[in-house]
């Protein structure tokens, strides 16, 4: 009984820094989002990979076209010419004047396939990008979150300003509640910190600049993880990354308990993969405090 409340005690304490965190994180968020937006619109470059049909594809990629941002092209990748996504975005296009291309990639060879789409689309970007954005076809954002995901990079001392997404059931369930609970708790390690945020791969930006300096393309040659890579390059570069809350984008869609294990699996996968410094402390805290949880009921079954 006494190393029961020993481990208790100690996963109160962890959750009791874990709400200091969220208090300020919710500071930081106010204070970031209340801030005004730089006057910085450099030329931009959106490259957007995606594959196949999705639910809501159309309402996704439409914000694309009619950001308010005054220079940028769009760049939608695919691996292959007969992927049905491609008719989408062709209707989208045809009432948009927004410049736009569609890359069409190949199969991987040394990479993930969504890698291997970025390293290839990297190389068809406007001469006159300065700054390149990458984003997620399952993200749906504002009309203005080109502007607020750019406008950090007016301090040429920051590495990249990235995004988060917040996953939105549409019809709800168990499973959806689920996995968007379990994605915004880690929502909340992000904040004032620069230098332990981390890129989200659906929504990043990136001076042209820094990222040819820091050779991302190159150490993106055999990487299944294009955010986590991106984070590893700039941190061995001392370059800071930027939380912009304002670009927290809104993930809109449903998934079963399959959907949910795989989603969860992957994430944690690649974590431990690219991140061990995280992982370890995260397998940890979550063993503490299921430890605690589920050994209190059993004693109370005793």
């Amino acid at each position: 009984m006494i190393f029961y409340y020993f481990l208790a005690a100690l996963a109160c304490w962890f959750g009791f820094q874990s709400l200091l965190s969220g208090i300020r994180f919710a500071a930081y968020v106010r204070r970031e989002t209340s801030r005004p937006i730089p006057e910085f619109h450099p030329f931009v470059s959106v490259i957007a990979p995606g594959r196949g049909l999705e639910p809501g594809l159309a309402e996704n990629l439409r914000p694309l076209l009619t950001q308010n941002y005054p220079r940028y092209e769009v760049l939608f990748v695919f691996d292959a010419a007969d992927d049905a996504a491609i008719k989408v975005v062709e209707q989208l296009r045809a009432s948009s004047n927004v410049a736009t291309k569609i890359v069409i990639s190949g199969p991987a060879t040394d990479s993930g396939q969504k890698v291997h789409n970025l390293r290839v689309a990297v190389t068809q970007i406007d001469p006159r990008c300065e700054v390149l954005v990458f984003v997620d076809t399952d993200a749906r954002p504002g009309h203005k979150w080109l502007a607020q995901l750019v406008a950090p990079l007016a301090d040429e001392m920051l590495g990249a300003s990235s995004g988060y997404r917040w996953f939105v059931p549409v019809r709800g369930g168990l499973a959806s509640r689920l996995r968007s609970v379990w994605n915004a708790s880690i929502t909340s390690a992000l904040g004032h910190d620069a230098t332990k945020n981390f890129c989200w791969g659906g929504s990043t930006a990136i001076r042209r600049t820094t990222f040819e300096r820091v050779s991302v393309s190159e150490h993106w040659r055999g990487a299944v993880s294009d955010d986590f890579t991106i984070t590893r390059v700039l941190k061995q570069a001392n370059l800071p990354i930027h939380f912009t809350p304002n670009c927290l984008v809104p993930s809109v869609s449903d998934c079963d308990g399959k959907e949910l294990l795989e989603f969860t699996t992957r994430q944690i996968q690649i974590t431990r993969l690219y991140a061990p410094h995280l992982w370890l402390p995260l397998l940890l805290g979550s063993s503490l405090f299921t430890i605690a949880f589920f050994g209190g009921f059993i004693l109370l079954i005793l």
